[in-house]
Formats: structure tokens, sequence, C-alpha cells
């Protein structure tokens, strides 16, 4: 993948487009290194789930293909909204973190936790740690503290984690209120500098886009922050389907996809695997977006072009936040 690392690197800031691809639940498998020691827990029930019905769904030969579409495509920045676990077992850590050499290297790839990562609690060296490098951000910050900022070609890419140990049958997330204002404060600094903010996190946004018992708990608060400091896109996993909402009376948009990894039929198209690329091109006042999204063709088993949408998004004034 190509790209720069910086406000001045390569996209926006020299007339050409900044590509970002988006995808989200990778849910790898095989599911390794499963001992009943680590059942006695809300983990058996996962286990039953990915058994009976999550690992004839997720498949390696739909990962391999979008591998290979990704390689074609060569976005500047990979961007994965969490679920790559399905347990969040040390073994599938260590799975992932080979799973995601494949996908590019850190500097290139920017992940958020999601739900399945957080399973139960567990040492921070033996599941995060593993992936570190891929879930940094460009300045240092503690272990598990977010958010995490990226620049890169003019764009800030921020990442934020909703991941959080739920009781059993439930798979919400939450922000916390640490977490909500260091957010305010980053996308009132990086809306200053101009840039394009787009927000990551894994469970959806906007209320109603899920199931209660997977919701996200602090919308509200998301939305209020949202609200005063604004930002020009938030993309989003955790449902499995792809989506389109709005935050903020209509004014910024909300993108969801579905797992990447999903082995749904095209006559589900909502549900089958699929990624997204974003070419950002500033010009003027005005970000000029095209949307291409890609999905599975069983037929031809490979990723093709399901459908492309443009958008217009106003940037804020150097200087200047929306507050």
């Amino acid at each position: 993948m190509r790209g720069g690392d910086s406000d001045a690197g390569a996209g926006l800031c020299d007339g050409g487009p900044f590509v970002l691809a988006h995808l989200s639940d990778p849910h790898l498998s095989p599911l390794p290194g499963v001992h009943p020691r680590d059942l006695l827990n809300k983990r058996l029930l996962g286990y039953f789930s990915w058994y009976r019905r999550r690992r004839h769904i997720h498949c390696p030969h739909v990962l391999d293909a979008l591998l290979n579409d990704l390689a074609q495509a060569a976005p500047d920045h990979v961007a994965i909204t969490g679920d790559l676990t399905n347990l969040g077992l040390p073994d599938e850590f260590r799975q992932a973190a080979r799973w995601l050499e494949r996908v590019g290297s850190p500097a290139r790839v920017m992940v958020v936790p999601g739900n399945h990562e957080c399973y139960v609690a567990a040492p921070w060296r033996e599941t995060f740690g593993r992936w570190a490098d891929y879930l940094a951000g460009d300045g240092a910050v503690a272990d598990g503290v977010y958010p995490r900022l990226r620049v890169r070609g003019g764009v800030a890419l921020i990442g934020l984690s909703t991941a959080r140990p739920s009781l059993p049958f439930m798979a919400v997330g939450s922000l916390g209120k640490e977490q909500l204002d260091r957010l305010e404060d980053l996308l009132e600094q990086t809306g200053r500098r101009g840039l394009l903010r787009v927000v990551l996190l894994h469970h959806p946004p906007v209320p109603g886009s899920i199931a209660w018992r997977k919701r996200l708990t602090d919308a509200s608060g998301f939305a209020a922050v949202i609200g005063r400091q604004g930002a020009e896109l938030i993309l989003h996993g955790h449902a499995h389907v792809s989506m389109e909402r709005e935050l903020v009376a209509g004014t910024v948009p909300v993108f969801g996809v579905s797992s990447s990894s999903s082995s749904s039929s095209q006559s589900a198209p909502l549900r089958t695997a699929s990624y997204t690329l974003y070419r950002f091109r500033r010009r003027g006042d005005v970000w000029e977006v095209l949307l291409s999204v890609r999905i599975y063709s069983h037929r031809e088993s490979r990723f093709v072009l399901a459908r492309e949408r443009e958008l217009l998004l106003p940037a804020p004034a150097i200087g200047r936040t929306a507050g």
C-alpha cells in the first residue's frame, strides 16, 4: 500500500486523493487453542455459538479473496473496526497478529477493538499487546487509553474503544466519560488544523441501528460531543450489515460495513462480505468523497464493485471548529 504518514504526506495535501479502506468483523477461523478451562465463563456461550453457526459463516477463503482485492486496490490506509477474534483467547490474538501482517504494516493499518476481543477481562500482554503497533496512534499513549490519533495525508483517523466485557447474552459497548472528554478535545484540535476527521469505533453510534442487547450504551453522550465539535465521517462495524445513518440532524454521515468474512449469499446483499474504499480529495471549502463498496461474489470467487456514491463534506476552516 502507498501513502503518507503526516499532514505533509501523500493525498489531500498534494492535490491527489487519499484512499482509505474500511473493513470490520473478520472473525478469523479456525478457532485455535481452546481448552476446557478457557470456557468456564461467558466464553462457553460464545464457543457454542461459534461451533453451531459462526464457523460456517466466517470463511477463510473469503478473507483470502479480500486480501487479494486489497492488494490490487492499494489504499493509502486500512481501518479495521474490531472483532478479529471470536472469544478473545490469547491464541486468537496470536493468529490475528499474523493475519494483520498479511493486511499490511502497522504504519498503514489501524485497528480499534471490538466486543469479541473483550469477552472477558484478560491481561493486555497476552491479548492486545500482540497488536500494539496496529492499535497505536502517532503519539505515545498508555495501554488501553483512547482515543488514538493518526494523521495521514490531511485525514485525521480517530480510533475509539467501545469494547467492554458484558454479561452473558449481551454484547453492549460503551465509551465512558473520560474517553468522551478526550474525544471532544481531540476533535476540537484536529478541526482547528483543518483536517478531515474520520472517527472509528466498533459499535454503531446511532440509536436503533442494532438490537438493544448489542447497543452502544452511551450513544447520546457520543452524539452530544459530535454535535459540539463536529466530525466529517463516522465508520463502524459490529452489526454485520452494511448500513448508512446520520448524526447531528443529518450533518455527519455514519457508515457501517458487513463482516469481511461473511459467506452470506448475494441474495442477502447487506450481509454479504464487503469492504468500502473512501477516496478523499479537498476542493476549496469542501471534501469530495467517492465511496466504492466492494462485495464478495460467490460466482466469481472474488470481490467486485457493488455500488459507488459521491459525497461533499464541508471542511472546517483552519483555526475554527463547529462548537
